[in-house]
């Protein structure tokens, strides 16, 4: 629950970065990319969120979409294994161009959706 519930604020956050300058979201990525840690990290990162979204998706509102969210993540960070680290860095940069006109609407969906899992993982729970 405690998890699920940080991440949806960790999501916030980042997605006001995104609404209030996608320029600077979009310079983030690009520079992110460059690290040497950057394909691991976002292996690692992903494998350990969908492993902790299907342990704990009992303990919300909707359990078996955050079940599906948290395979879904698990089937991302394989996928980002086998892409392999020089098509993933390619990936980064090109899409941190092609896609900053979008950043700022899919900033307000991502914080909306970072609300929605604060509230199915806490509030929502509490209140049930």
């Amino acid at each position: 629950m405690y998890f699920i519930t940080g991440f949806g604020l960790l999501m916030m956050c980042l997605s006001i970065i995104m609404i209030v300058n996608p320029a600077y979201w979009s310079d983030g990525i690009i520079s992110f990319s460059k690290k040497t840690y950057f394909h691991w990290f976002e292996i690692i990162s992903r494998l350990i969120a969908g492993i902790l979204f299907v342990i704990f998706s009992n303990t919300t509102l909707y359990p078996q979409l955050i079940l599906a969210i948290g395979y879904l993540l698990i089937c991302v960070g394989a996928g980002l294994f086998i892409t392999g680290a020089t098509k993933h860095r390619t990936f980064a940069v090109w899409s941190a161009h092609k896609f900053k006109s979008t950043f700022r609407p899919a900033g307000f969906a991502s914080l909306m959706f970072g609300i929605f899992l604060v509230y199915i993982s806490s509030i929502g729970v509490i209140s049930s």
